[in-house]
């Protein structure tokens, strides 16, 4: 199976990167981020969400003679990867996935969010919330730019919802479509954290020479790259290949890609890293907020354990 690149997607990809230069650049972020941290309340940009809904951010893979793009999984991957490098907010992979039976979600009309657990994102700014729950309180978030409530008697939505993909992303082949988007956007951060990490050592000056001359912090930009390479080829294998024990093995890499590297990151830029100036701790904390989403560790381990006995059975 041939997991390289087409230059259709090549130039989806950039396209989309484009895109989030325009709507969400990096200085837009820093305000926005700034702003939170001094008690600006957060809200969705509507204006940016019906762009990106004109731009087929939503409705991406929904058929052709729905009004969407007829692309699939692994074209939807690339997507979100961008949408990670940017930390574009939003409840995106919601609103996404409920292109095409939540009216106005495809066009970026509709915002909706989902009761997961005893946390839910967006939910004041979203217009519909599948799942139900008795009350929500609104709860301090690591992440200034991703609000957060606290859900009483919360109950996740289920039940297939078109496509062959339930409330909760889950496809026929048990594959959870919603998982590999969010470690998309995982594995875009952590490649965002890796470009800013080597552009910081080479520019930044100590003793006469850029700091990344200096061999720890080779190691660690090494480092940062291996884990960015690997993750952001399992999350891309495991969309092409469907199979549920690659998507486990994705989830595990793309979580401890996108923290490792926004922790090395700041290693690299030292104190500045914190400031409201940079981006870098924003990507920790918004990495940090990806990961507690769905499966633990522990179950991925428990998934990728099980699929591996399940191979090794079939070769006996």
């Amino acid at each position: 199976m041939d997991f390289r690149l087409t230059e259709d997607q090549r130039a989806l990809a950039d396209g989309t990167r484009g895109l989030m230069a325009r709507l969400y650049p990096a200085e837009r972020l820093r305000e926005d981020a700034a702003g939170a941290a001094a008690g600006t309340p957060v809200t969705l940009d509507r204006g940016m969400w019906r762009a990106l809904g004109e731009a087929g951010f939503f409705a991406l893979r929904l058929p052709e003679e729905q009004g969407g793009l007829g692309l699939g999984l692994p074209e939807a991957v690339l997507v979100f990867e961008e949408a990670g490098r940017a930390l574009l907010p939003g409840p995106l992979v919601t609103t996404h996935l409920s292109a095409g039976w939540v009216p106005g979600a495809a066009e970026g009309g509709t915002v909706v969010t989902a009761v997961d657990g005893e946390l839910t994102e967006w939910l004041e700014a979203s217009d519909r919330v599948l799942g139900s729950y008795d009350r929500a309180e609104p709860v301090r978030s690591v992440d200034p730019l991703t609000p957060l409530h606290r859900v009483v008697g919360g109950e996740p939505a289920g039940g297939v919802v078109g496509g062959g993909v339930t409330a909760g992303g889950v496809t026929a082949g048990g594959v959870t479509a919603g998982e590999l988007l969010t470690c998309a956007q995982q594995t875009g951060s952590a490649a965002r954290t890796l470009e800013l990490a080597v552009r910081h050592a080479t520019t930044r000056e100590q003793f006469g020479r850029p700091i990344g001359s200096f061999q720890a912090v080779k190691h660690l930009c090494a480092d940062m790259l291996v884990r960015a390479e690997m993750a952001g080829t399992a999350v891309r294998a495991a969309a092409v290949s469907g199979d549920p024990g690659e998507t486990a093995a994705a989830r595990l890499l793309a979580d401890e890609a996108a923290v490792r590297n926004a922790r090395d990151c700041l290693q690299v830029f030292g104190g500045m890293g914190f400031t409201w100036e940079a981006e870098v701790h924003l990507h920790i904390k918004r990495s940090w907020i990806l990961r507690s989403r769905g499966r633990s560790v522990a179950e991925c381990e428990e998934r990728l354990a099980e699929s591996l006995i399940d191979e090794t059975l079939c070769g006996i």
